[in-house]
C-alpha cells in the first residue's frame, strides 16, 4: 500500500469519512478575547486547491511543550492576590486541560532581572568549598511558587540557568556589568546598582574568573543548586550555563566569550552534570552569531555534553542556520522578548509572529517571561516588561493579558508529542490575498490537527484550509488570532 493512501486510509479511519471532523474554533481581537467561534465551517464537495494546504504526511520537529518562568516578582505580585484569586491563576496556567497546559519553564539559579534584589546562593568571598551555600532566599519565593504550580501539573518539568554567579567568581567583584543609565531604562531603580567605575565591564571578555579552581567551585555551586532543590521536591532536569552570554547589563548578568564557556562546559560543568544525571544545553543565545554555538556545539568534547540549544532575542537570526547544520539538535525558545509594560495589542500580534517565527526555526519548546507583575511591570532595576498575569495593587485584583492569551491560543491545543506539520499558502480559492500571516500546522499524537492563523488585515476574509482530504473556511475577523482543531 502507497504511502500516500495509507495517510488517506488513516485520515478516513479518524474522521469517520461519512460525517467529517469535528471542529473547534477560537478567535482573539483587540476587542474580544478567547471568542469561540461557529464550528460549521467544513466544505463538502470539490473545495479547490486550497489557500493554506497542511501536508499531514511532511513532518517537521516533535513539540516537547509550552512554559513560562518562574520569576521572584512573579511569586510576590500574584501574593497580592486573595487566596481564590491566586489559585485561579495558578489553576489556569499549570492544570492540564484547563487552560495555558503549561508543561517545561524556566527558573533562575540565583537572582535575575526580575528578582526582589541581587542574591547568589553563596556570597562568601573564596568559599570554594561552598560551605555557606544555602537556597534560604529561595523558600520565600521561587520554591513555593514551584511547588504551587506543581500542585497542579506533578508532571511540569523544570530547567534552570543563571544569570550572574557569585560575585567573588568574578573579575569585577559586582553582579552587574554596566551602571544604571538615566533613560536607559524607563526609571532607575530604587538604590540604583552601586557599580564602580573601575568595575564596569564590556562585551566580549571573560568576566568568569578563568582558573580551574574557579570552573571546579561553580560546577559544583550548580551540583549543590540540583541537590537542594531535589530535597525540596523539585527535580530540575536541565541547565544552561548562562542567561545572554554575550550582554554586558546593569543587573545581574556576567559576559562569556565562547571558549570560556566551551572551557567550563567540556571540563566542569558537563561532567558534572551527567553525573547527576542533569542534561546540558547550550545558552542562552541572544546574539545572532553562529559561530558563537560553533565553539561549543562542534567541540569533540563539550559538545558531547550538549544536548540541545536556546535562543532568545536577537537569536532569533541564528537559530535557523543552527538548524541546517545540527538537525537533530533539540531547540529551545528560553525567553519571549519582553515588551514595555503597556501589555498592549500591538505587543499581542508582535508576539504571535515571534512566536510562529520560533516554531518554523524548529524549536520544540516556547518559553514565555515574565508570568504576573504589577501593572506597568517595574523590575528592581527600573525596566518595564509585560506579563501573561497583571495585577492591580489598588483593587488586589487581576487580568489575563493579550500575550497570555496568545499563547494560550497555541499552548492549550498543542500538546506535548505533537508534530510540527509543513504548511503550503496561495494558489486558493478564498481571496485572500497577502492578509494571512504566521500560519501554523500540528497533529498531536490523538491525530487531530490544529492549525494557527492570523489576518492581518483590516478585512475580514474566509481562505480555504486543507487538512488531508477535508477543508474548511472560516470567516476570520480583521486583525484576529485563530486556532481551529479538527478532531
Amino acid at each position: 500500500m502507497g504511502k500516500n493512501l495509507i495517510c488517506l486510509v488513516a485520515l478516513c479511519a479518524f474522521f469517520a469519512c461519512d460525517r467529517g471532523p469535528r471542529v473547534e474554533w477560537v478567535s482573539t481581537t483587540e476587542g474580544s478575547v478567547w471568542e469561540t467561534q461557529a464550528s460549521d465551517i467544513v466544505l463538502s464537495g470539490d473545495v479547490g486547491r486550497g489557500d493554506v494546504v497542511v501536508y499531514a504526511d511532511s513532518v517537521r520537529q516533535t513539540v516537547d511543550g509550552f512554559g513560562t518562568c518562574f520569576n521572584e516578582l512573579g511569586w510576590t505580585s500574584l501574593g497580592l492576590l486573595s487566596g481564590p484569586d491566586r489559585e485561579a491563576v495558578l489553576r489556569e496556567l499549570f492544570e492540564p486541560s484547563e487552560g495555558a497546559n503549561f508543561t517545561v519553564c524556566r527558573m533562575p539559579v540565583g537572582a535575575n532581572d526580575f528578582s526582589r534584589d541581587w542574591y547568589s546562593y553563596d556570597e562568601t568571598a573564596g568559599d570554594f568549598e561552598l560551605n555557606d551555600f544555602t537556597v534560604e532566599n529561595d523558600r520565600e519565593t521561587l520554591i513555593p511558587f514551584i511547588h504551587a504550580a506543581l500542585r497542579y501539573n506533578p508532571d511540569l518539568r523544570v530547567w534552570a540557568s543563571p544569570w550572574s554567579p557569585p560575585t567573588w567568581m568574578k573579575d569585577n567583584g559586582h553582579y552587574a556589568c554596566q551602571p544604571l543609565k538615566v533613560g536607559f531604562f524607563h526609571s532607575i531603580g530604587e538604590g540604583g546598582n552601586g557599580i564602580r567605575p573601575e568595575q564596569i565591564r564590556a562585551e566580549e571578555m571573560n568576566m568568569f574568573i578563568q582558573e580551574d579552581v574557579y570552573f571546579r567551585s561553580y560546577a559544583e555551586y550548580f551540583a549543590k543548586f540540583i541537590e537542594a532543590y531535589r530535597a525540596e521536591g523539585i527535580d530540575i532536569f536541565m541547565v544552561m550555563p548562562q542567561n545572554e552570554f554575550n550582554s554586558c547589563q546593569p543587573f545581574p548578568s556576567c559576559t562569556w566569550q565562547a571558549s570560556g564557556l566551551n572551557r567550563f562546559i567540556g571540563g566542569f560543568l558537563g561532567p558534572r552534570m551527567k553525573e547527576l544525571g542533569v542534561e546540558v544545553m547550550f545558552g542562552t543565545m541572544e546574539r545572532p552569531t553562529v559561530s558563537l554555538a560553533d565553539t561549543v556545539l562542534s567541540d569533540p568534547v563539550s559538545g558531547g555534553y550538549i544536548s540541545g540549544a536556546g535562543f532568545q532575542w536577537a537569536g532569533k537570526h541564528a537559530i535557523g542556520e543552527v538548524h541546517r547544520k545540527y538537525p537533530e539538535l533539540k531547540l529551545y525558545q528560553t525567553e519571549q522578548e519582553c515588551g514595555n509594560g503597556a501589555n498592549d495589542w500591538r505587543g499581542a500580534v508582535y508576539a504571535y509572529d515571534l512566536m510562529s517565527r520560533y516554531f518554523n526555526d524548529g524549536v520544540s519548546v516556547y518559553t514565555y517571561w515574565n508570568t504576573s507583575l504589577k501593572e506597568g511591570g517595574m523590575s528592581r532595576w527600573g525596566w518595564t516588561q509585560n506579563s501573561l498575569v497583571a495585577v492591580d495593587t489598588v483593587a488586589n485584583s487581576f487580568r489575563y493579558t493579550y500575550e497570555y492569551y496568545v499563547i494560550k491560543h497555541a499552548s492549550h491545543y498543542i500538546l506535548p508529542g505533537a508534530v510540527r506539520l509543513a504548511v503550503g499558502l496561495g494558489g486558493g480559492e478564498g481571496d485572500v490575498g497577502d492578509a494571512l500571516a504566521g500560519v501554523l500546522a500540528f497533529r498531536n499524537t490523538d491525530g487531530s490537527y490544529v492549525v494557527l492563523l492570523r489576518n492581518k488585515s483590516e478585512a475580514v476574509i474566509r481562505p480555504v484550509v486543507r487538512v488531508g482530504g477535508y477543508a474548511v473556511s472560516p470567516e476570520l475577523k480583521p486583525n484576529s488570532i485563530n486556532t481551529i482543531v479538527l478532531r
